[in-house]
């Protein structure tokens, strides 16, 4: 979070974000409603008058971090309110009001209200906002947390009816935005020196399904803006990116877009994928990793896997660990099972937490052996590399067009490098850039 400082402000206020890019999205629209209303944003909880923790509910460790923070947030700062937005405000409304009684709410779809929420919450007055809304999230005011990177919601809610997700309670069925208002959002945010475009959603590859336009179309007319920049595209459910396979791969050869393709399978096993609502196959899956492969040889896959649903078996498992050595994904976002709140998935027995953490360790060792192996066929390349972030600890970090991440020492935010791959691990790689 950045320190926005005035001379005159109603209050300080510090938001703190949980899980995807998309809810990031949301609170840089809050931050964005607050500023325009004499809000101050500030870097630090002991800063501020008001704390907003925008949550995320998809899994039980992230519910379990966000509920003792809470907890420590009410201990340790008695003096600074609460606000909670996001996920948790609808999918369990009622634990919310056991952890946080003297909490004000600020729903996923009422972020319009978000001005009067803090003013309100300032004054000694408990105020909830929640339920859903067709007000769209494109051409809002917005405060980016990263002044290069700039986050487009291109659609909210989702087409899916996945058995062991609660997101789609709180984010509800698909909307999606106007492509004129989010090229309008995209052609602002260049001008304004942005040189990567994110477009997320729950479900990128639904956009449009309810109002007739085609992602694949979105992404040509974003790549199409005058400009030296990238797009990235968010997550694609593989039940829907099919339907425009050829359409959506043309368009990722586009110079402007980051050969990066993230399309969760979550198992190997058809029985799995259907147990779990899926509504794909693992041959139709392949098929289009395949061709995505074979048009874009330095594509990034990235995929989601989910091992220990309750009717996972072995010989399941086995399917998962043989379609990842297949397939080689350079990114796996390895979750283990767990019940959430509302899934149809929990009225199932949970399968033994020892043989679940067995599993996660095999994928993860599969994983960890993969991408170090995919990252070292790369030394010795030159890399075109967009440098967007200053490093954790020295230098900075750049993005390939396959969109891995390239430690380097000396470059200028913002700016595309030359850079000669020196070494490999198996999440980044190192490099030198090239004078």
């Amino acid at each position: 979070m950045v320190l926005i400082d005035k001379k005159e402000h109603i209050c300080k206020v510090f938001i703190e974000t949980y899980g995807c890019t998309f809810n990031k999205a949301d609170s840089e629209i809050i931050a964005g409603y607050l500023v325009d209303n004499g809000v101050a944003l500030v870097d630090s909880i002991e800063k501020s008058d008001i704390a907003i923790i925008n949550t995320c509910y998809v899994k039980n460790p992230t519910e379990s971090k966000i509920t003792n923070r809470i907890g420590k947030l009410q201990k340790n700062y008695p003096e600074v309110k609460i606000i909670v937005s996001g996920c948790m405000v609808e999918i369990d409304p009622e634990k919310l009001s056991k952890i946080a009684p003297n909490a004000s709410w600020i729903g996923p779809h009422k972020l319009d209200s978000s001005f009067e929420v803090v003013k309100n919450t300032l004054n000694g007055v408990i105020q909830r906002e929640c339920g859903f809304s067709s007000n769209p999230k494109v051409g809002l005011p917005k405060i980016r947390f990263d002044p290069l990177i700039h986050v487009i919601q291109i659609c909210e809610g989702c087409l899916g009816a996945c058995t062991y997700c609660c997101t789609r309670f709180a984010r509800g069925y698909l909307q999606s935005y106007k492509s004129e208002d989010i090229m309008a959002e995209a052609r602002q945010a260049i001008r304004e020196g942005c040189v990567e475009i994110q477009l997320t959603a729950q479900d990128t590859a639904a956009y449009g399904k309810d109002t007739g336009e085609k992602l694949s179309d979105l992404i040509n007319d974003v790549a199409s803006i005058e400009g030296n920049f990238r797009v990235r595209v968010g997550m694609m459910h593989p039940k829907n990116a099919m339907d425009d396979i050829d359409n959506l791969i043309e368009s990722f050869k586009l110079e402007n877009v980051y050969s990066f393709v993230h399309l969760p399978i979550q198992s190997g096993s058809n029985k799995i994928l259907n147990d779990m609502g899926r509504e794909h196959t693992v041959e139709q899956y392949k098929n289009m990793v395949k061709k995505f492969k074979k048009e874009i040889p330095n594509i990034t896959i990235a995929t989601d896997i989910i091992v220990g649903y309750p009717t996972e078996s072995e010989e399941d498992f086995n399917k998962t660990v043989d379609l990842i050595e297949e397939i080689k994904p350079g990114i796996i976002h390895l979750s283990k099972y767990k019940h959430r709140k509302g899934a149809l998935s929990s009225i199932f027995d949970e399968i033994p937490h020892n043989i679940m953490k067995k599993r996660s360790k095999h994928v993860n060792d599969i994983k960890s052996e993969i991408t170090k192996e995919e990252n070292k066929s790369l030394v010795g390349t030159i890399q075109k590399a967009l440098v967007v972030e200053v490093g954790s600890k020295s230098g900075f970090i750049a993005k390939t067009d396959s969109y891995i991440p390239v430690v380097i020492q000396e470059a200028e935010l913002g700016t595309f490098v030359e850079v000669e791959i020196t070494e490999a691990t198996s999440t980044y790689l190192k490099g030198k850039v090239k004078n």
